[in-house]
């Protein structure tokens, strides 16, 4: 890359006056000078489906309570074992739905108003910056999907409804791979008639692969004739835009002996991942680059920073922070928005809504970031294909508003605006009755009370300037200077040894501010700048710094830990869910993609849990409320889950093969209506839930069928995956059966670290415990109602409980078992066969047990079962 580029934007000046706001922000909606409308509301659900919702808790609680009573009461003399298990699974299954229901007690919804966001800035000049940073996935030798995914997600990005002066889209490719640059070479030349198409013609979705999948009837959506052709003519270019890739990636299935060379002759800095340079290109915003309409462009960067053997390079955080550095530098916008490779930008007016909340004259300036619903791609039921048809509405629209009626919602990795301020460890805004004592919370340097200050939970350090007006004399004035230089060497302890960055981290910061800088650079300072970007993300700039920690994303905690740390600083964050979904994945993930994401996800809540980080000791004496806190810990600790959720699952099966039950077999009258009144609690909580949050039956039921495939599969591997790493440093994950998704996460995620040693096995391995309970169930099944059918109908009372059970069981799982059946990423045939094999063994292997250990008399009258 050539280092003496000239296209390389400054950063805003370092003289701004941190006091000083937008002169737009400072005009109201309303008459007079009477206050701003507020650019966002709260709106609570109805207080009567909120309050028979609570009564429904309450009452189930209640139940759950004398429920357990009864089963403390009335043991299984004939099957001790089994009932100890069963009536441990029920405990530990009840206390997790209680530590997971607690903090959904107070749900509300938001509304945003762009059409006030519009109105307030008309010409869009006040609008402040938005840095997009995208961590790029390089695909496998030969494959396309990572890279024209990554291209929609900068295409939809660039086109987003917002002014292209403020608006600048970062790509980190942590692989330095030939083939991700040359496709986002090419889909800079792509967003030259793309962006202006989009905007002239207002299209939804902005992403062209989502975009032209749709399709459209001109006659009843009576299109324009110039419309139809332009848009002819943009699909025929994006076409021949796919055969460039394909060509691209046919290209790079062989690499040279000698490493990729570039057009001039070069060679490719980064032939060898392990070991290359920092890269840093303009592809889009060099002086007077224009679309082509003439109109100006957002700014595209392509990113790779340093990779050197025997650093820790963090993965996807690291990544996230070496952008965070270099977008300070280059355009320093007041917000970012993190996006990972394979989402796209579906509704345009996004970034609107997230400003609203953001700049909202009574909460922005206390909000951390804005959390957007993630959706899956792709129409169309899915047929059986339950776990393709993943898109976690209970989880999004459910859980997230739910915490969002106490400090705000969890940060889940991507489709987040950020509040750059609160990634560097600053303050939030202090309350109107705190102004006396500090004249702004974005500031570092007291003013007056400088014991205040320093009170707060900010990680930035604090300069006190308590008593330096009245400081006279030599002597006082050489103190001051120590101080000074004190406070600039804790700053660089802090933000690392760039002056350039710390001045960028006061520069133009004010409420609603920032924004990128101008472009009328001189060709020194652009090189000089260009060197000061390169510094920041090589390998050792982070060392013996707060990056990681107190700065950017934290490292070894994921993205829970780096929201939980804002929450704990008194941050607030918001939960926006548009009519028209922001932000959906590229293309519907195949079963063996999902079960791979639900275990990278479940063991890395299982690392957090057992770290440091964990919400339930991490943050102590910060300003994390208590059913916040209880939130985050029911989001790290639900692989455990599985364990209980496992073995009650295996229980029906072992019950109708053994012939044994779990509940007695006199249960009492009262036991029954109990247990009647129990399962009519939970029917009507999940109905009440449904009401007030309007999720769709089908949507629920489809989360809990994929609830009991993963717990069973990719949450269990998740918990001995964890056990393993934080007690022998191993770790194991699960690769799909395609390279492609393997090779893509394996970028994206960056290498491992020098001293860990990495297991890697095939997806197949985690349909092995699901197969065999579903088995398991069948076969018990089949059995029981073999039994009934030659005993007659005395014998049926015995096996109908059971019966319902397993048939709990087989529900849950069905899907799972069409999903096996189905063509595309069949099981392979060796799961099923070690699963038939495992639950023979074990059938067999207790008939013996039971023959030998059994009394004469019972083991005569036994119940035949096999």
């Amino acid at each position: 890359m050539d280092e003496g580029s000239p296209e390389i934007v400054p950063a805003n000046s370092p003289a701004t006056d941190l006091d000083q706001e937008p002169e737009s922000s400072q005009s109201g909606d309303g008459d007079g000078d009477g206050p701003p409308e507020p650019l966002s509301d709260k709106l609570p659900v109805p207080p009567g489906e909120l309050s028979l919702y609570r009564a429904a808790v309450a009452l189930r609680v209640l139940l759950l309570a004398a429920f357990f009573r009864y089963r403390v009461t009335h043991p299984v003399p004939d099957a001790p074992w089994l009932w100890l298990t069963a009536l441990a699974c029920e405990l530990w299954l009840a206390l997790a739905w209680l530590l997971a229901q607690l903090p959904k007690l107070s749900p509300t919804n938001r509304a945003a108003h762009p059409d006030r966001l519009a109105s307030r800035y008309a010409d869009g000049t006040g609008l402040p910056g938005v840095d997009v940073l995208v961590t790029a996935a390089a695909g496998a030798a030969g494959t396309t999907e990572p890279p024209l995914a990554t291209a929609n997600a900068v295409l939809s990005a660039l086109a987003a409804d917002y002014p292209a002066g403020r608006l600048a889209c970062y790509v980190s490719d942590d692989g330095a791979d030939m083939l991700a640059f040359e496709a986002l070479f090419e889909a800079a030349g792509l967003a030259r008639r793309w962006v202006p198409f989009c905007r002239r013609h207002g299209v939804e979705p902005r992403a062209p692969e989502l975009y032209f999948a749709r399709g459209v009837d001109y006659l009843r959506d009576r299109a324009a004739p110039s419309f139809v052709k332009e848009r002819r003519a943009m699909k025929r270019e994006y076409e021949e835009f796919k055969v460039r890739i394909n060509s691209l990636a046919a290209k790079a299935r062989k690499v040279p002996e000698d490493g990729w060379v570039m057009s001039d002759g070069t060679p490719w800095p980064g032939n060898n991942p392990r070991d290359h340079p920092a890269m840093i290109q303009v592809l889009l915003g060099h002086p007077g680059d224009q679309d082509a309409e003439g109109n100006e462009l957002p700014r595209l960067f392509y990113v790779s920073r340093e990779k050197k053997p025997g650093f820790q390079h963090h993965r996807k955080a690291g990544a996230l922070n070496a952008l965070l550095r270099v977008s300070a530098l280059l355009t320093n916008g007041a917000y970012v928005l993190n996006l990972d490779y394979d989402h796209c930008v579906t509704n345009s007016g996004a970034l609107r809504e997230a400003m609203c909340f953001l700049m909202d004259p009574v909460v922005g300036n206390r909000t951390c970031f804005v959390q957007f619903p993630l959706r899956v791609g792709g129409d169309g039921d899915g047929g059986g294909d339950q776990l393709a048809s993943r898109d976690d509405s209970v989880f999004f629209d459910i859980d997230m508003k739910c915490l969002d009626g106490i400090q705000g919602p969890v940060y889940v990795g991507s489709g987040c605006f950020f509040n750059r301020k609160a990634m560097y460890g600053f303050d939030p805004a202090l309350a109107e009755e705190d102004d006396d004592a500090a004249h702004g919370s974005w500031c570092c340097f007291g003013n007056g009370k400088g014991r205040a200050l320093r009170r707060t939970m900010s990680a930035v350090p604090l300069l006190d300037s308590e008593d330096s007006d009245e400081q006279t004399g030599a002597a006082d004035g050489a103190r001051a200077r120590r101080r000074l230089r004190s406070y600039h060497a804790a700053l660089e302890r802090h933000f690392g040894h760039s002056q350039a960055f710390i001045a960028s981290a006061f520069a133009g910061q004010g409420r609603g501010g920032g924004g990128g800088g101008g472009s009328d650079s001189t060709g020194a300072a652009a090189c000089s700048l260009l060197r000061e970007a390169i510094h920041v993300v090589s390998c050792a700039y982070e060392e013996r710094t707060r990056w990681g920690k107190d700065v950017g994303w934290v490292y070894g905690g994921g993205a829970v830990a780096t929201g939980f740390r804002m929450h704990a600083r008194g941050w607030a964050s918001a939960y926006c869910s548009p009519a028209r979904a922001a932000f959906r994945t590229f293309a519907r993930p195949s079963p063996s993609d999902v079960l791979a994401e639900a275990s990278r996800r479940a063991a890395a809540a299982m690392g957090v849990l057992l770290s440091r980080h964990c919400p339930v000791w991490a943050g102590a004496g910060g300003r994390v409320r208590l059913l916040q806190r209880l939130g985050y810990a029911a989001r790290v600790a639900y692989p455990l889950v599985s364990l209980p959720l496992t073995a009650y699952c295996a229980l029906p099966a072992a019950c109708l093969l053994t012939g044994r039950s779990i509940f007695p077999d006199d249960v009492s009258y009262y036991g029954a209506v109990l247990l009647i009144l129990l399962l009519s609690s939970v029917a009507a909580t999940a109905a009440l839930e449904l009401r007030w949050s309007r999720v769709t039956p089908r949507a629920w039921w489809r989360d809990q069928q994929l609830w009991a495939v993963t717990g069973t599969s990719a949450c269990l591997a998740a918990v001995f995956q964890g056990v393993l790493r934080a007690c022998a440093g191993i770790d194991v994950g699960f690769s799909t059966a395609s390279t492609k998704t393997a090779a893509a996460r394996s970028s994206s995620d960056g290498e491992e670290s020098s001293d860990e040693r990495r297991r890697s096995l095939r997806w197949s391995n985690l349909l092995i415990p699901p197969a065999s309970l579903l088995l398991a169930n069948l076969a018990g099944v089949v059995v029981a109602v073999s039994y009934g059918v030659d005993h007659g109908y005395r014998a049926w009372g015995p096996v109908l409980g059971k019966l319902a059970l397993a048939g709990w069981v087989v529900a849950h799982l069905q899907g799972f078992l069409r999903g096996l059946l189905a063509r595309r990423d069949r099981a392979p045939t060796v799961a099923v066969l070690w699963s038939v094999l495992f639950v023979s063994v074990l059938s067999l292997l207790w008939v013996n047990v039971d023959s030998y250990s059994a009394p004469p008399a019972r083991a005569a009258s036994q119940q035949p079962v096999l």
